[in-house]
């Protein structure tokens, strides 16, 4: 299979560059894998597709302000780094721009001083890793000093970090929102919840990775970034027992759905725990656990496109795709949302 069967033309005028005004009146495409209907909606009315014992599995991730722009402390020189990944309490795996600047014993800091970073060493793509030096708490620091990691494709300043965080993010730990979930209000998972389904959080700290192109024309060829998933045991016997009861496995964006079928056995059954996960999900996968997916649109050619194609057939997720745009809906992490059923 190859990356070209992933493409369609996107105007450019149609990737969101700013949230929608009102989290749960962005547009929802509803899409019917049972004979491929679709209707065009607003996104509260999500509620009204689904069912009493049904569970909706949320990511509950929440995103760093990770992105942190400082200074040399010997020459001045300007330095951006991102965080990537914590490796022990005070280090961490960094992408760095411009790299040159950043050699191995170099100090950079921030805020005025009241964060620096020592360059320790460098990683095998080309970030480095850093230790933090501080004094207080890490974490009220970075919130303080720290920006959000938007995605390359928007360009616009982001004026309320809580935009880019879903309502119900809890766990620090993501370089990218799970942005399906951001269209949802407090009030809207009370209606949902008052309807007989179960919420059900999960945990996946999205990596950058999200946003790295497939390179390879032959995708199976593609190398998958790992990341990092928690399933209680709470949360699997929740999940269990809604199938047993007749209800659908909903999920709330690709982090769900890639977390629950990292866990779960071809009977469908969600097992309890955690881990790293590289699980790469694209056409001639069977899907375990999943039985209807609420997500945003996804660049052309990219792994989130896949997923959406092994769900609903590549074919249809193309012309799903293509009628998107005819009907001029927002496009990726800020955009609109389907439900697929």
């Amino acid at each position: 299979m190859n990356k070209s069967d992933f493409y369609y033309d996107l105007p450019k005028e149609l990737i969101a560059q700013t949230p929608a005004p009102v989290r749960d009146l962005s547009r929802l495409l509803v899409y019917h894998r049972d004979g491929g209907a679709i209707e065009h909606k607003v996104f509260r009315d999500v509620i009204d597709y689904l069912n009493p014992n049904d569970v909706l599995v949320v990511n509950e991730t929440r995103v760093l302000p990770a992105r942190l722009i400082g200074q040399r402390e010997d020459t001045g020189g300007a330095m951006e780094f991102l965080l990537l990944k914590r490796l022990d309490k005070d280090r961490w795996e960094t992408l760095v721009k411009p790299g040159k600047r950043a050699k191995t014993g170099v100090t950079f800091s921030f805020g005025d001083g009241r964060l620096r970073a020592v360059v320790e060493g460098n990683c095998e793509d080309g970030g480095r890793i850093v230790r933090f030096l501080y004094d207080g708490v890490f974490e009220e620091l970075l919130d303080e000093l720290g920006q959000m990691p938007l995605p390359p494709y928007i360009t616009e300043r982001l004026e309320d970090k809580n935009r880019y965080q879903t309502v119900y993010a809890k766990e620090e730990g993501s370089a990218a929102a799970p942005t399906a979930g951001l269209h949802f209000t407090p009030e809207l998972m009370d209606r949902i919840r008052q309807k007989g389904v179960d919420i059900v959080p999960v945990l996946l700290h999205v990596g950058l990775g999200t946003f790295r192109p497939v390179k390879e024309e032959n995708v199976e060829e593609h190398h998958m970034h790992s990341e990092y998933y928690m399933v209680t045991e709470e949360a699997a016997a929740r999940i269990n027992k809604a199938r047993q009861n007749g209800g659908r496995i909903v999920c709330v964006g690709t982090t769900s759905v890639r977390t629950l079928e990292t866990v779960s056995t071809p009977d469908g059954m969600v097992h309890p725990g955690s881990g790293w996960t590289q699980i790469f999900i694209m056409p001639g996968y069977t899907y375990k656990a999943v039985d209807a997916l609420i997500t945003n649109f996804h660049l052309p050619e990219s792994t989130l496109l896949m997923l959406v194609s092994a769900f609903i057939g590549r074919e249809e997720a193309l012309q799903m795709y293509n009628i998107a745009v005819q009907e001029k809906y927002r496009f990726f992490s800020f955009g609109d949302a389907t439900l697929l059923l």
